[in-house]
């Protein structure tokens, strides 16, 4: 085959994986208009797969003329599909795309920039306009909340308002709370609006900046079915520190079509200036593109930094071996060539383990991981004690080529303090906080159909915006799948002063009663957890959950304050 036929393969199976990802992806609003929840959840797990399978298809396409590399003919190849994407609108994906096949292809010795993207080629042409992604409104031409109405309903959502009305009044009232410093008049500022809502869960956001004299304000806006009313919005959302938890690392990815994905990132950057663009094309669905661009982030950081990696703060797990760069926010996760003996499973349960939480919706309480083969380190930033480390725990799965240390399998995750260690150095104040958000976890995962398994404190983090999160996913089960029981009451007086177990116990056993025992036993956290939610030490609690699950009630988790619904203003 010839450079141009290899680059047009490559890249018509790119334009087939991103037309049936927009295809699937467009079923989306029809799915919420007709409350569709089970749906919804469909939609967003098959996107995930989408991408490996356009990627198969075109490697086994092309294997039959690739069984060498020929170096000559693919330096050629990747000049020519440079040259396709000049002015292709969705670039970066498909430079991604290509990366995927050629590295499926050859050797992990090819893997740098003579032969693939390793570096955005197109990162210095004329950027897509943003304009092309968002709509501009003018108060000024029909007055403030007539430009609401109709910047609401360009959104074809399929279904009717209860009282649009009511909520255009509510909105205004709430952004000139949220906002004071934006009080000007109609002619005075323009709302910019992103074309296309962002669907995810039983929720759409419409999102878009408010331009006025004082700068830009961002926003949020909610929307909500009720019941069989129909649509109302729900809140309204400025503050920069809530925003960026909608768009956080431990929910699902929107759903939200988009013909030129740079252009959206970039305007979602401009309201949100601390996500990078790996965080932001992760939010959005091209999860590849975030593994891209955020190993281009750690190459600039490698860079740029001098220290060394340790071992990742917490108490060592008996599956997982997790390091870290103190410099750099992430931990890097690989799974251990012999579990502890309380793990009665392998590694092809944690992958799928993985896998499940990857593709489940993670309700803003699981962190969402990275998952890299053949990761290359400079050796020299690994020290003797280390690596002596790494050798003994993950031998199997490293290589050591020089002055380079190859991990052949991995997760990356957001570093965070771990929940122990959080509370050994908080106040009381603080941790009876955490101990409230942590029951909440709890309850959230569960309200989703996510047992975590192992529910130690050193199990979750704390992020920098202080929520719980759950980032040890080797015990993870369905909700459903797990067997609640009571505590055995004792038959006599013999039973309750013996210590030892008189009741057997399968390996889908769970005991809520005994949640505090394992997990708090400091006396003062007990009580706080207690007096928060006594209900998840009830065994009827769990069973009614399981109930829920299979009946297909989908709980509504809000990614934002209850005290900023407007129904409580109804």
């Amino acid at each position: 085959m010839q450079p141009q036929n290899i680059a047009e393969l490559i890249l018509n199976g790119f334009k087939k994986h991103y037309k049936l990802f927009q295809q699937i992806t467009a079923q989306a609003p029809l799915a919420f208009a007709k409350r569709d929840w089970a749906k919804m959840h469909d939609i967003s797990r098959l996107r995930i797969t989408y991408y490996d399978e356009r990627v198969n298809e075109t490697t086994q396409q092309l294997q039959q003329h690739a069984k060498q590399l020929d170096e000559s003919l693919w330096l050629q190849t990747k000049q020519t599909y440079q040259h396709f994407l000049t002015f292709h609108p969705q670039a970066e994906l498909a430079e991604t795309f290509y990366n995927s096949v050629f590295c499926r292809l050859f050797h992990r010795r090819y893997f740098n920039n003579d032969f693939i993207f390793v570096k955005a080629t197109l990162a210095d042409a004329p950027a897509l306009p943003v304009e092309a992604e968002y709509r501009s409104y003018f108060p000024v031409v029909d007055g403030l909340k007539p430009t609401i109405r109709k910047m609401i309903n360009q959104f074809d959502f399929k279904a009717d308002f209860v009282n649009l009305e009511r909520d255009i009044r509510l909105l205004v009232k709430a952004f000139y709370k949220q906002a004071p410093d934006t009080h000007h008049r109609a002619w005075q500022m323009r709302f910019d609006i992103l074309q296309t809502p962002f669907y995810r869960n039983k929720a759409a956001y419409i999102v878009g900046r408010v331009v006025s004299q004082s700068g830009v304000q961002p926003f949020i806006i909610a929307v909500l079915h009720h019941q069989d009313e129909g649509l109302y919005l729900d809140a309204l959302l400025t503050n920069s520190s809530q925003m960026r938890v909608i768009f956080g690392f431990a929910r699902a990815y929107f759903m939200v079509e988009t013909h030129a994905p740079s252009a959206l990132v970039r305007f979602l950057n401009q309201l949100m200036p601390n996500k990078t663009l790996a965080e932001l094309y992760n939010a959005i669905g091209f999860h590849k593109q975030g593994k891209t661009e955020f190993y281009r982030e750690f190459l600039t950081h490698l860079q740029r930094s001098t220290d060394d990696f340790v071992i990742a703060p917490g108490t060592p797990g008996m599956v997982m071996m997790v390091f870290t760069l103190p410099s750099f926010d992430y931990v890097f996760k690989i799974i251990k060539d012999k579990f502890g003996e309380s793990k009665p499973f392998g590694r092809d349960t944690v992958l799928k383990r993985y896998q499940l939480v990857k593709s489940h919706d993670r309700v803003g309480r699981m962190a969402d991981t990275i998952e890299y083969s053949n990761v290359v380190f400079p050796l020299a930033r690994f020290n003797a004690t280390l690596l002596a480390q790494l050798k003994e725990t993950i031998g199997s799965s490293m290589i050591i080529e020089g002055d380079l240390l190859i991990i052949k399998h991995m997760y990356i995750e957001r570093r965070m303090t771990p929940l122990n260690l959080y509370l050994e150095n908080a106040n009381y104040e603080d941790a009876a906080v955490a101990i409230t958000e942590y029951g909440q976890a709890l309850k959230e995962m569960i309200a989703v159909n996510i047992f975590p398994g192992d529910m130690l404190l050193k199990n979750f983090g704390v992020s920098k915006h202080k929520r719980i999160i759950f980032y040890d996913y080797d015990e993870v089960q369905y909700l459903t799948d797990m067997n609640f029981r009571a505590l055995p009451k004792a038959k006599s007086y013999d039973d309750y002063l013996t210590n030892e177990q008189s009741y057997s116990v399968a390996p889908q056993d769970v005991f809520p009663e005994q949640l505090c025992t394992f997990v708090m036993p400091n006396p003062r956290y007990k009580e706080v957890f207690t007096q928060a939610h006594p209900e998840l030490l009830d065994v009827i609690f769990w069973q009614q959950a399981q109930q829920n699950v299979r009946k297909g009630i989908v709980s509504h988790i809000y990614p934002y304050p209850a005290a900023q619904r407007f129904i409580h203003q109804w």
